[in-house]
């Protein structure tokens, strides 16, 4: 085993490096992804027919991703980047992969090595997701990205259209996209099982960071650590001095950064809802309840109806969602216990168990009441009258002909297609974005889908495109 790679950062003049690096980028960005004379056109150039994968984000969930690519057999590891490098939330990973290239800078990690890159997986905090992928696409890479797939509505539109220019495979990871939940609602929902939907209360009643905790502003500068790149870590986000509050997970709290409750377990909850049903857009979104609203972090606890308009021959549809430790939902008297997907991820903090309901969600047809869980856990339908004379006519549906990252890499290599997509996946995060932008603002919210803008509140419809990119990042929204 030879000695450990060298890091490979941008440190000399980096506002100037940085500069010219893009705008040799952007300026590419008008000749076809086949032109670039340092890009793998497809996975069928790597060795032994695998996808030679990237890492983006190697510590906590950033390195369970690597370990369930690891795990399919069709990922060659080829390069590993992250801004905390050698921090010890990175250390597992080096150890694991000794001799594999390390890059603190996803734009060196291109440079350096783009035409041994045939894909990348991004397990960066929610905020990041947006410059990496967009720079991925545009060299032609195909791109795992871990939910919500951004962290504005406008950047999710920019990542869609992306997607549909590079004509790349994009997957984004809410994994009960490939696993039973997924296959089951789309045969039950084609069959007329699950038909005349006009109710669904969705919730997550776990505890999160922020609950408990009060901030009058954001937190004082700290020293910045000697292994972390800061500014790399702020990417397209607002800007703030460091602080360990914002880091390791920390900066789910915060509306800079994260996309609090809805944004982090919305995308493995109300996902198979929201694509069988085709609800797309709300035209309202009405926070009808919240405790210990916060111009900086989410709320101790929220209620929100989104309000769907009828399409496709199904009628409207209201979603109901709350989260907070206390917010609980009114349930069918026959609900039962909860449902717990065994394949949910371990909190890094809190506890994901209530003692009243794990994360999931009624769904309330015209005949039928199901009963649901997260991730890819299957409905059940609540015992009644109807549920009883259906039981022998109820379809089966097929088992998954893979997980959700060999999925991935199998679209990679032109044998599969994505099941998450950019183009199904972002328009639930732009759904799920209108709900955060009501916790922000605390208000009621009139959303045109033609125009796709909000009508009643100017600060919300601002809110819709993100802070103005930073300095130096401004080329990612052009490319």
């Amino acid at each position: 085993m030879g000695s450990k790679p060298a890091i490979m950062t941008m440190k000399t003049n980096p506002l100037v490096e940085r500069r010219n690096f893009l705008k040799g980028l952007l300026a590419a960005g008008a000749i076809a992804p086949g032109s670039f004379p340092f890009i793998a056109r497809g996975a069928e150039s790597s060795a032994n027919g695998k996808v030679n994968l990237a890492c983006i984000g190697i510590g906590n969930r950033g390195a369970e991703i690597i370990r369930a690519f690891r795990s399919t057999r069709l990922a060659n590891i080829v390069a590993l980047c992250d801004v905390d490098m050698g921090a010890k939330q990175t250390q597992p990973i080096l150890n694991e992969f000794p001799d594999v290239p390390r890059f603190q800078d996803f734009r060196v990690m291109f440079d350096k090595m783009g035409k041994e890159i045939d894909a990348v997986c991004v397990g960066t905090p929610d905020f990041s997701h947006f410059p990496i992928c967009m720079l991925a696409m545009s060299l032609g890479k195909h791109v795992y990205v871990e939910k919500p797939m951004a962290h504005s509505f406008k950047q999710v539109d920019l990542m869609m259209a992306a997607e549909k220019k590079y004509n790349v495979a994009c997957q984004m990871g809410n994994q009960g996209h490939s696993e039973a939940n997924y296959f089951q609602f789309k045969a039950w929902t084609e069959a007329g099982v699950i038909s005349e939907v006009t109710r669904i209360t969705a919730f997550m009643n776990g505890q999160r960071r922020w609950h408990g905790k009060t901030f009058t502003d954001f937190l004082p500068a700290e020293p910045v650590p000697d292994t972390m790149d800061w500014d790399l870590w702020t990417a397209t986000a607002r800007e703030h001095p460091f602080n360990h509050g914002y880091h390791n997970g920390e900066w789910r709290s915060w509306y800079d950064y994260g996309n609090g409750a809805l944004g982090d377990w919305g995308a493995h909850i109300i996902d198979t809802a929201h694509r069988f049903l085709k609800l797309g857009m709300p035209t309202v979104v009405d926070p009808v309840h919240t405790a210990g609203h916060s111009r900086f972090v989410f709320p101790q606890e929220s209620t929100l109806v989104f309000k769907f308009p009828a399409r496709d021959g199904m009628p409207a549809c209201e979603l109901t969602w709350l989260d907070g430790q206390k917010n609980l939902p009114e349930l069918p008297e026959n609900f039962g216990e909860g449902v717990v997907d065994p394949n949910i991820p371990p909190p890094s903090t809190g506890n994901l168990q209530t003692k009243v309901n794990p994360p999931g969600k009624v769904i309330y047809g015209g005949n039928l009441t199901f009963k649901g869980g997260s991730h890819g856990s299957t409905l059940t339908i609540l015992d009644s009258e109807m549920a009883r004379d259906m039981v022998s006519v109820v379809p089966d549906w097929p088992e998954s002909p893979s997980n959700h990252f060999k999925n991935f890499l199998l679209a990679c290599k032109g044998e599969e297609k994505c099941r998450s997509s950019f183009d199904i996946a972002g328009p639930l995060c732009q759904a799920m974005e209108l709900g955060i932008i009501a916790q922000q603002v605390n208000a009621r919210l009139e959303f045109d889908p033609v125009t796709r803008r909000i009508t009643n509140h100017k600060v919300a419809d601002a809110l819709l495109d993100g802070p103005p990119p930073r300095e130096g990042w401004e080329q990612y929204y052009k490319m």
